[in-house]
This record gives C-alpha cells, sequence and structure tokens, in this order.
C-alpha cells in the first residue's frame, strides 16, 4: 500500500479485477452523520449466528469513540503494517488514516461476506480488485446530520460545518446499488440496510 494512502486510481491506471474469489464484499458508505456505523451494529447483530457474514474492525489513527467500534493506532504503526500489507484498503480523510486488515481476502476466498465501512475513494479500488462488490450508500438530510455531528461533537474529526460543507464534486459521486434513508424511523433503515446486506 502506497505511504501517501492515495484514495481513487486515476481511470488510466485502472486494471481488470485481479482477484477472483467467491464471496462479497459489501462497502457502506455516506456522509458524517449519516448512522453507518448503527446500521453496521444492528445488522452485526442479528447476523452473529451465520458465519458467512463478517464485520472486520477498521484500523483508525485518531482517539476511540462511544459511537464506533474501531482499532485505534498512532501513524507509525498503522503505516508500518501498511508498507508489510496488512490492509486490504486505506485511506485518509480528514487528517487520519482508516484501514481494513487484509485478513477480509481470506474470508472473500471462503465465499463469505464482508461488511465494511469505507470513503467512497476507495469504490474504485475495490471494484476493480474484486468481482463482486455491493456499495450500500446510507443519507440523511442536512438537517439531521448537522444535529448528529453537533450531539457527537468528536473534536479529532474536525468541526462539524466543515463536515457537513463537504460536498461531492462532479463525477465524484459513485454509483451505490442501493441507497438508504437514515433520517426517519431506525427499524426502517435496518431493515433495509439487513435486506441489502443479505441480498443474494
Amino acid at each position: 500500500m502506497d505511504a501517501r494512502f492515495a484514495t481513487a486510481l486515476p481511470a488510466e491506471e485502472t486494471a481488470p479485477t485481479t482477484e477472483v474469489l467467491p464471496g462479497r464484499l459489501v462497502l457502506v458508505v455516506g456522509p458524517s452523520g449519516a448512522g453507518k456505523d448503527t446500521l453496521i451494529e444492528a445488522a452485526r447483530v442479528m447476523l452473529a449466528e451465520d458465519p458467512q457474514f463478517v464485520f472486520p474492525r477498521r484500523v483508525v489513527t485518531r482517539p476511540a469513540s462511544a459511537t464506533e467500534d474501531n482499532v485505534v493506532a498512532d501513524d507509525a504503526g498503522f503505516r508500518l503494517v501498511a508498507e508489510r500489507g496488512g490492509f486490504a484498503l486505506a485511506w485518509e480523510a480528514h487528517g487520519h488514516l482508516y484501514g481494513i486488515p487484509s485478513a477480509i481476502v481470506a474470508d472473500l476466498a471462503a465465499g463469505r461476506t464482508v461488511v465494511v465501512n469505507v470513503s467512497r475513494t476507495v469504490i474504485a479500488e475495490a471494484r476493480r480488485r474484486w468481482p463482486d462488490v455491493t456499495v450500500i450508500e446510507v443519507t440523511a438530510p442536512a438537517d439531521v446530520l448537522a444535529r448528529r455531528i453537533a450531539e457527537r461533537a468528536r473534536p479529532s474529526d474536525g468541526a462539524g460545518p466543515e463536515r457537513l460543507a463537504r460536498r461531492f464534486e462532479p463525477g465524484d459521486r459513485p454509483t451505490a446499488d442501493t441507497t438508504i434513508d437514515n433520517g426517519g424511523e431506525l427499524d426502517t433503515a435496518i431493515a433495509a440496510f439487513l435486506a441489502a446486506v443479505t441480498a443474494p
């Protein structure tokens, strides 16, 4: 993994899928405050007895949060793991490094469904590398996002308004296979998310 943690590959550098594995990779994307981790945790609990579904923890170089279940690392340790091939996907956002452990490759090889919370910028790389990738975009109205970010008050992520002001540039928005509005009843969003994760 490049130490610069380049996000998406330029079109001219993309190549055909290189790892034909029978498993399915589910990428969960969406703005801060959309409730991605809430939906992922609900699905993890509901599918806890089914070994075909895997919910790996991300490695992140920022303090732990009560709303997330990440493995915390410092920058030096993260980069060392990356240099040794320890991450299947990695990216940098808001001054922090994020990585998905390379152990997911073994899960995909075993035919499992792997569900991970990632930046939209790694979608192109994932789709280039693996044949079966599903993207679930979790959204919520702007006022709901603003309220949740303010309530979370996680200073290590930067100011809430700055996060909320970030917008997709033309051509930057990925094509999601499923979009879930998580601004209303949580049970409704959980049901939709679970259906997308367990779809054939």
